[in-house]
């Protein structure tokens, strides 16, 4: 069995489009017809270069090889170019392409995926959802507004969640670490403080910030917000900044999280090594794949440190992540979207039920794709995936984060 044939297709998620302005789907194909599918969570160049990145990765280091053949496929990756260091864009195409084989592995041997990388661990996992207006809510209202922010964690609780996520402390700048607003400050302590008071202990608040802090901004925030318990602080100071991340774990009172915009095993050993973290969240389309993070895995398990895959993508990453998460014991929880374009495009073959998710039996990821609905939602606009604001910290008027990918005003 070899890999053949490569097929990519760009899907636009419909408005308000959570999950990011577009989704990259690679379709593999074997010499024996047994096809693969996978998602690149890659989102530094555009789709239309990141369609050239895939292509190149497939041809140069992946067609023509048995599809098990994925350490040495990797390696080639890795090493390309003479660099044999994190790329981010390059270990992103071959994430997605990565994932693909492991569909193709599992339906080769009518097992599921998670059966090939140990069996099955977990039997249920932990979902949490990001806190996501209620359509009786008005944007941008809503991302400024506690009040609404602790009525869509009422009713994620109510849909059986135990885990929710915010980051109310724009504005998400390109600038670098900054030292937090005043008003931010008070903002994401209210946020805090009205979710808390409407699920009580029935659910954990997962509180993030997209590494956009100084350090001692950084602590500033986290002690501000401590006595709400929050299960983590997410990525409080730049993600590449690990000392520094490590001196903010020591100061505040919260498990720090991080690892969606890391690459590979060599930037998150460091993490782990330094102290820097003790919840790890990689994005399995960008950290090199399910392989690689399952050796990620392993290393946080050495350290004690816990397994949150990260989601903010499509719904066949997610099957990556919910096969990854059924195979490793030191799992936390793994984030989800639910949106009716997500469930639709996987047909129904993986869900949430009551805050759980169950691996799914089927062979491969588990899912079907619509292969229809997906290219009849073409990409065709010039905006990245999720982008940063050029514009600084407003210490004036304050900050609104509208998600990173907010849709285009009419």
């Amino acid at each position: 069995m070899k890999l053949q044939d490569l097929d990519i297709i760009v899907t636009a998620p419909p408005a308000p489009g959570w999950g990011g302005r577009y989704w990259i789907l690679v379709k593999v194909t074997t010499d024996n017809g047994i096809t693969g599918w996978g998602e690149c969570y890659a989102a530094s160049v555009g789709p239309e270069a990141m369609r050239a990145v895939i292509e190149d990765v497939f041809a140069r280091h992946m067609q023509g090889e048995n599809p098990e053949n994925i350490e040495l496929m990797f390696r080639r990756a890795y090493s390309s170019g003479f660099t044999q260091r994190p790329d981010l864009t390059v270990m992103g195409a071959f994430a997605g392409l990565e994932i693909a084989c492991w569909d193709i592995l599992g339906k080769a041997r009518e097992r599921p995926v998670w059966a090939l990388l140990g069996g099955r661990m977990n039997d249920r996992i932990r979902a949490y959802t990001y806190l996501y207006p209620l359509p009786r809510h008005a944007m941008p209202e809503f991302w400024t507004s506690p009040e609404m922010a602790a009525e869509a964690a009422l009713d994620s609780v109510d849909r059986g969640y135990t885990a929710v996520k915010f980051d109310p402390a724009g504005p998400y700048t390109m600038r670098g670490g900054h030292m937090p607003a005043m008003s931010d400050i008070q903002m994401s302590v209210d946020f805090c403080r009205a979710i808390r008071e409407a699920v009580g202990t029935s659910a954990d608040l997962l509180f993030g910030t997209h590494g956009q802090f100084t350090t001692a901004g950084a602590i500033r925030l986290g002690q501000a917000i401590e006595p709400y318990s929050p299960l983590w602080y997410e990525e409080p100071v730049p993600p590449d900044c690990v000392t520094e991340m490590a001196r903010v774990a020591g100061a505040v009172r919260i498990p720090v999280a991080t690892g969606e915009r890391l690459c590979t095993k060599a930037e998150f050993a460091p993490v782990l090594r330094q102290g820097a973290a003790t919840i790890l969240q990689p994005a399995l389309g960008r950290a090199g794949g399910i392989w690689e993070c399952k050796k990620i895995a392993a290393m946080a398990e050495v350290y004690n440190a816990q397994m949150a895959p990260h989601l903010y993508a499509g719904p066949v990453e997610w099957a990556a992540n919910v096969h990854l998460a059924a195979s490793v014991p030191n799992l936390l929880m793994a984030e989800t979207i639910e949106t009716p374009f997500h469930d639709a495009l996987i047909k129904g073959a993986i869900r949430v039920n009551e805050g759980f998710i169950t691996p799914p039996e089927a062979p491969g990821l588990g899912i079907e794709v619509d292969e229809a609905l997906a290219r009849a939602h073409p990409y065709e606009d010039t905006g990245l995936h999720l982008q940063m604001q050029e514009a600084p910290c407003d210490y004036v008027n304050g900050n609104s984060f509208a998600g990173g990918a907010p849709p285009k005003e009419e």
